[in-house]
């Protein structure tokens, strides 16, 4: 959580200089959804992220300098140069990739527990999503098809009560109840705050036991805070009265961790002063070398177009 945070924060202070192009969608304030999840996973169970995704990326494992140089646009990146924020992929994690698309990751996550259960290999596949993609046609036919076909998918629903500029009370017609939807298609859901990572961890770790052991669909409703805007730039116009000041201090992931440490056994608090450290400097030295990395070759542009299979 510590790296996912640092992470963004770096680069809400790196897009002001004007040397990563593109949009980019920071993910403050959710780290213990992402954590949450993604710790009970091995590296053969496969997620496919959102625009939001790099702490999914980070969470399931993908290198942090790697990250950094694709968004600066680099050869050396995890994807060439090539995605930029909105595409991080790695495949050899189980990183199906973040996705543009709004609902697009829902139909991907089902075909990859398609072959989950075709392989039986008893792995799992999770699509990341928010509340507004709770509305796209796309995630209510995937979870009616995963539901048909009776595979190892789990819906996670990170609901951050926003969906671009809308809030959810407007836009979505259960409110704040997205999991029920997943419900009526014949799916066990659960439900947790996303802002604390003991109450995440737990609720999933249900959750996947019961996928694990039946083969089954599933869903999670997470509910979480987003720091910043929608993109780098939104001015949040949208946002109520002293809404950022008071999330900011009653709902941080990273301060309900330090506060609920000590019940959960974790009396010395010092280690995760010197995470932070740790991190801090991890982060320096993946901003400076994905600075001094090269661009790609312009003569490779054809190439990763196509699969040739």
């Amino acid at each position: 959580m510590a790296t996912i945070r640092q992470f963004e924060e770096r680069l809400h202070e790196e897009i002001k200089t004007g040397e990563i192009a593109g949009f980019t969608h920071l993910y403050c304030g959710q780290e213990a959804a992402a954590v949450g999840v993604c710790d009970h996973l091995t590296t053969e169970d496969m997620i496919v992220s959102t625009h939001r995704g790099h702490g999914h990326c980070i969470a399931k494992g993908c290198d942090v300098k790697g990250m950094m140089k694709e968004i600066y646009g680099r050869a050396d990146g995890l994807c060439k140069g090539r995605g930029g924020s909105m595409h991080i992929a790695d495949l050899s994690i189980g990183m199906l990739g973040a996705n543009g698309i709004v609902g697009a990751g829902a139909p991907q996550a089902v075909g990859a527990a398609l072959a989950a259960k075709l392989q039986g290999k008893g792995r799992v596949a999770i699509a990341f999503s928010g509340d507004g993609a709770c509305n796209q046609g796309t995630t209510f036919e995937a979870m009616n098809f995963a539901v048909v076909t009776k595979v190892p998918a789990i819906f996670v629903f990170e609901n951050n009560h926003y969906s671009e500029h809308t809030g959810v009370d407007y836009a979505v017609g259960t409110a704040r109840d997205i999991a029920s939807r997943a419900e009526a298609f014949g799916m066990k859901v659960w439900r947790a705050d996303g802002c604390d990572f003991f109450d995440t961890y737990a609720v999933m770790g249900e959750l996947l036991d019961y996928v694990r052991s039946t083969n089954l669909p599933a869903a999670i409703e997470l509910d979480t805070e987003r720091f910043y805007g929608h993109f780098e730039g939104d001015p949040q116009r949208y946002r109520g009265p002293g809404e950022l000041d008071r999330i900011r201090a009653e709902r941080d992931a990273l301060k309900i961790f330090r506060d609920r440490a000590p019940g959960a056994g974790l009396t010395d608090l010092a280690p995760l002063d010197a995470i932070d450290a740790e991190v801090a400097q991890l982060i320096e030295e993946a901003t400076a070398e994905a600075r001094a990395a090269a661009p790609p070759d312009p003569a490779t542009v054809a190439e990763d177009v196509y699969v040739d299979y």
